[in-house]
């Protein structure tokens, strides 16, 4: 009974937040008088070269994702976050980046590989995704996940998880592209998702 309650609750703040956030419809007015398409945009995989401006887009996304937190990751933290991620070289990380036709990073997403006795059943994690909110609801959150679905398929990964928070409206998005809500024992819903068929999702998630 307390599981629902607390589910309910989360769903309550997930659809209040959601008012904070540009519209599709705003959004797409803002791409146009930028004189943007999505085909201006490239997606390709992060280097180092990339580090300065992928911590500061960290920073700026995160801060608007989580901005409640009174103390957030500061762009010293994140830059160094980066700098140690790019130096393990294993295959078991990767990361794309969302480029403006100015050159500008506007999003990324990371993934890794998988393990935990927990959810044996996966073994691909999305673990970051994150757009600008001027560039959010216009697309290319799906793109990116095609690329992130993709990458894992190309490693032989078929099922990929993602954890976030329940009162994150993009819960949304990612139930829309079919993840299955993940719950706790108790019952209880932390805000993480399942894909057991990465072929369906990446069918759905176009990357041109």
């Amino acid at each position: 009974m307390l599981s629902r309650i607390k589910n309910f609750n989360n769903t309550i703040v997930r659809f209040v937040n959601g008012f904070k956030r540009p519209s599709k419809r705003t959004n797409t007015r803002l791409l146009r008088e930028r004189g943007e398409t999505l085909e201006s945009f490239t997606i390709r995989e992060a280097t180092p070269e990339d580090i300065p401006a992928l911590a500061a887009l960290h920073v700026m996304t995160w801060s608007d994702t989580y901005w409640n937190v009174k103390n957030p990751p500061t762009y010293q933290i994140r830059e160094y976050q980066w700098h140690e991620q790019f130096k393990i070289a294993d295959g078991n990380w990767f990361c794309f980046v969302v480029e403006n036709q100015h050159g500008k990073l506007v999003g990324f997403a990371k993934g890794k590989s998988y393990t935990s006795n927990d959810l044996p059943d996966y073994s691909g994690e999305l673990n970051k995704i994150y757009l600008l909110r001027e560039y959010q609801r216009i697309g290319l959150g799906r793109r990116l996940v095609g690329y992130v679905a993709r990458r894992f398929l190309s490693q032989c990964i078929n099922t990929m998880v993602l954890f976030g928070i329940p009162q994150n409206p993009s819960c949304a998005f990612h139930e829309a592209l079919g993840g299955e809500k993940l719950f706790a024992k108790n019952g209880e819903f932390h805000g993480g998702y399942g894909w057991s068929d990465l072929q369906k999702l990446a069918s759905i998630c176009p990357v041109e």
